[in-house]
This record gives C-alpha cells, sequence and structure tokens, in this order.
C-alpha cells in the first residue's frame, strides 16, 4: 500500500479543497454587493475591478461540504474590501477531571472546566484590479497553542513563533483571468489537509478526527491556485515545511492538491506533500497523502429532514532516510462523518469518528508534559523511531443555528490510545508549576498519562 501511496505522490501535485477562508479573491456576488457605504465606489468605477471575472465552482452551492460553511453574504463588504469577524467561546468538560484543567492530544480543545476564548480573529480580504490579498488576526488560545506545536523557530535566530502568533492567515497576490481564473499568492495559507478547517465554525464537528488533528493547519510559502474550468481546481506549493514557520533543515517542502466536483453533490479532493521535517536531520524525508470523498445524498429545503451529506478521508504517508524505514516508520489513518441537517438547515447531527496508526510517533502532538513543544520534546513521552501509537475516536455532535452566522454547538467525544496518552486526574504539570527546561524530568514526579479519555464540549461561535 505504501508504493502505491508513494507513486501518488509523485503523480499527483494538485489544489485545495475550496473553502470560503481559502478561496483567494472574493466571490463577485459578495465583492460588489452595493449598499449606502459602497454605491458611489462602485459608480465611479467598474465593478470587475472588485472581483474577479469568474467565480469558482460557482455553479452550485457548497456550503454542505466540511470546512466550506458561512453566511448566504458577507455584510462587512465595502468596495475592495470583504471584512470578517470571528469568534469561538467554549467549554471543555473532561471526565477524567485533571487536576490542572489541562487537556493533551489536540489542536483544537486545551481546557478543562473553564469557558475559554478558542479563537478570535478580525480580518478579511481585499481585490483591486487583480491585486488581492487575506488577513486574519487570531487571539485566544489559538495564539499561544498552534505555534507551540511547530519545531521550526528553533533553527537560526528572530523568533518567528511570537512574528506570527496573532496570524492565522496572511498572504499578497496576483490574479489572472486565464482559463477560470489563475491566483499566484505568497505568504500563510491554510492547508487543508485533513479536510476539516482550522476555524471550528465551518466544519461539521469541533474535535476532528486524528487525521486531520494531527496534520497541518497552514503552510507558510507560495502557491499558485490554477482554475482549469469551474469544476476543477490544481494547486500547486512551494513551502518551508510541514506546518512550519521555517524551514526545519536546508531544504524546502513541495506538493499539492486536486479538488474536483463534477456537480453540485459530489467532491473529491487529493493533497500530496513531499519534505524533510525532522528539525536537526536533513537526511530524513517524509511523504504523505490525504484523500477525501464527500456526497450530498439528500436535500429537501421544504422538510424536517433538510439534508444529507457523508464523508470520507483515508491518509498514508513514511519517513525514509536519516535512520528511518517506511517499513517501520509510517502513518496511515481514516475518519468517516455522516451529517444531517434539520428544519431548513437550522439544526444538525453529525456522527462519525476515525483511527490512526504512527510508529514513531512523528505526526502525534505531544502532550504539554511540563511545558513540552514540539521542539523541546520530553523523555516522558518519547517520539524514537518505532515507537507505538494507535488511536480511535468516536463523536457525536449537534449543532443549531438561531441564523447562519451563529452555532451554538454542543459534542461528545470518547477517545483512546494503544499507550497512556491523554491527561488523567494527576494532570501533567509538576506541583507547583512547570520547572526546569520544557518537557524536562522532575524528581519525584511523574505525569498521570491514561489509555481514554472521554469529554463534553459547549461552544458558541459567530462568523460574520
Amino acid at each position: 500500500m505504501k508504493t502505491l501511496r508513494h507513486a501518488i505522490l509523485f503523480l499527483a501535485l494538485g489544489t485545495a479543497a475550496w473553502a470560503q477562508e481559502d478561496a483567494g479573491p472574493a466571490a463577485p456576488a459578495e465583492a460588489v454587493a452595493v449598499d449606502a457605504g459602497i454605491a458611489p465606489v462602485v459608480a465611479e468605477n467598474n465593478a470587475s475591478d472588485f472581483a474577479p471575472a469568474v467565480t469558482p465552482f460557482g455553479f452550485a452551492d457548497f456550503s454542505w461540504v466540511p470546512g466550506n460553511y458561512g453566511g448566504p453574504v458577507r455584510p462587512m463588504t465595502w468596495g475592495p474590501f470583504s471584512g470578517e469577524f470571528r469568534a469561538d467561546v467554549v467549554y471543555h468538560h473532561s471526565f477524567a477531571n485533571p487536576s490542572d484543567n489541562t487537556i493533551s492530544g489536540s489542536s483544537e480543545v486545551f481546557r478543562h472546566g473553564e469557558v475559554q476564548v478558542t479563537q478570535l480573529g478580525i480580518g478579511g480580504d481585499f481585490y483591486y484590479k487583480g491585486a488581492h490579498g487575506r488577513l486574519m488576526t487570531q487571539f485566544g488560545m489559538y495564539s499561544q497553542t498552534t505555534p507551540r506545536n511547530d519545531a521550526s523557530p528553533a533553527r537560526g535566530q528572530w523568533n518567528l513563533a511570537d512574528a506570527y502568533r496573532y496570524i492565522s492567515e496572511a498572504y499578497a497576490g496576483y490574479h489572472f483571468d486565464v482559463l477560470a481564473g489563475i491566483n499566484v499568492q505568497a505568504g500563510i495559507f491554510m492547508s487543508y489537509i485533513g479536510l476539516w478547517s482550522y476555524y471550528n465554525f465551518d466544519n461539521w464537528t469541533y474535535q476532528p478526527s486524528y487525521v486531520s488533528s494531527n496534520t497541518p493547519w497552514f503552510f507558510n510559502g507560495v502557491r499558485a491556485q490554477i482554475y482549469v474550468n469551474d469544476k476543477l481546481k490544481i494547486e500547486p506549493w512551494l513551502v518551508n515545511g510541514w506546518q512550519s514557520y521555517g524551514r526545519f533543515n536546508n531544504g524546502i517542502g513541495g506538493g499539492g492538491q486536486i479538488v474536483w466536483r463534477p456537480n453540485g453533490n459530489l467532491s473529491f479532493v487529493s493533497n500530496n506533500y513531499f519534505g524533510t521535517d525532522t528539525l536537526g536531520n536533513a537526511m530524513r524525508y517524509r511523504i504523505h497523502t490525504d484523500d477525501s470523498a464527500m456526497a450530498k445524498y439528500y436535500e429537501n429545503k421544504g422538510g424536517i429532514f433538510s439534508k444529507g451529506a457523508v464523508s470520507l478521508t483515508l491518509d498514508a504517508g513514511c519517513e525514509f532516510g536519516g535512520g528511518v524505514t517506511c517499513d517501520t516508520q509510517f502513518f496511515y489513518g481514516f475518519m468517516a462523518y455522516h451529517r444531517a441537517w434539520f428544519f431548513n438547515d437550522k439544526a444538525a447531527l453529525t456522527v462519525g469518528g476515525g483511527a490512526i496508526n504512527n510508529p514513531g510517533r512523528y505526526l502525534v502532538l505531544l502532550p504539554p508534559i511540563n511545558g513540552t513543544t514540539a521542539a523541546s520534546g520530553t523523555p516522558y513521552f518519547t517520539a524514537n523511531p518505532g515507537d507505538p501509537y494507535m488511536a480511535w475516536d468516536f463523536q457525536i455532535t449537534t449543532d443549531i443555528f438561531p441564523v447562519p452566522y451563529v452555532n451554538v454547538r454542543a459534542e461528545f467525544n470518547h477517545r483512546a490510545a494503544s499507550v497512556p496518552y491523554f491527561s488523567g486526574r494527576g494532570g501533567v504539570t509538576p506541583p507547583g508549576g512547570n520547572q526546569g527546561a520544557p518537557g524536562s524530568l522532575v524528581d519525584g514526579w511523574t505525569p498521570d498519562l491514561v489509555p481514554t479519555e472521554d469529554r463534553l464540549t459547549v461552544s458558541l461561535s459567530v462568523k460574520i
């Protein structure tokens, strides 16, 4: 299977799933919306100044696709600028009741028993005569936890983690009216590897399964979005590395994504990557493929059951060279979900989960034991070649949308691993707080790691 995956990687360099946060220039309907604030500008300028000539995938409504949900219009639009505001406030309850309130093993869930701001951001999209860009800030837990999971700032000088801490997306680009549109962009952009969006409001669940939670949320580099027609997009990447602000070694990463939407009920995405992403080991290479299929099988806007859809994501990859081989250092996993909408999409129910196997743990999020970071590592949870790690999860999520811009969500998660990994009753913080270097041993103390976790999440999210 790994041999076939290797071949797929080198044959398929392609595009990202079309998502509102990853779409490049704003859709024309939003960019030229006329109200009292922008009417004089529209009268003075040609409407095409504020939007590309063709809306990619504009032949159908794809808001049902995971990672793609949003309100029908963007009200903060003025001339060349379409503004965006996001707020994600959440309460998590771990049934382990960790004494230090710290939840381990997630890139979205961090604190137990407290109301916390996961992400608050304001920004938007700019487009004028082909010149465009996007900015989205991030405050709250994401501004601390996302840089913590990136080891690349440990190479060289200048604190890249702090330089980008409060930015989730920032890129500049130029749009060419060729084919159905071509965008060339440079900066930080969402990767959409693993299908789910970095922003929880846009997804079918709050906690993604492992193939999404453990794969990149962003890339820092250059990409070209090539819309061959209104159904096919090819997007090659040249990036610093696997979710990295800087380079891990002397090489850079490459890959891309392909998305094909033959009609309004189907979406297929293939994501592929190649790079060297072990800090200080320039001879160790990583390959990865991530492939998703989504299908909307039912829609009746006037019915109690208004819509139904399913998704399946398969991931595979490995590392080789620098002391490891693909026979012992590999990754494979899946996640699958069913989502049903009710009452004209004002409520939804999602059921699903997934599993991974990752010997060597090179994509396993390190538990934050005694301040552990991706760069520091910890002897309490090693990531040596061949270290075993298998995990699986199940979840059920309910959503209520009183208006399209507000989501009230309740979710139950059961997660399990083949080794102790999640925060137990004793927590992962030494008495009195972190001691010594991040992740280091503390005499007379060990973290309380357990092999299972049950958790309840309640969130209130806004996207305008």
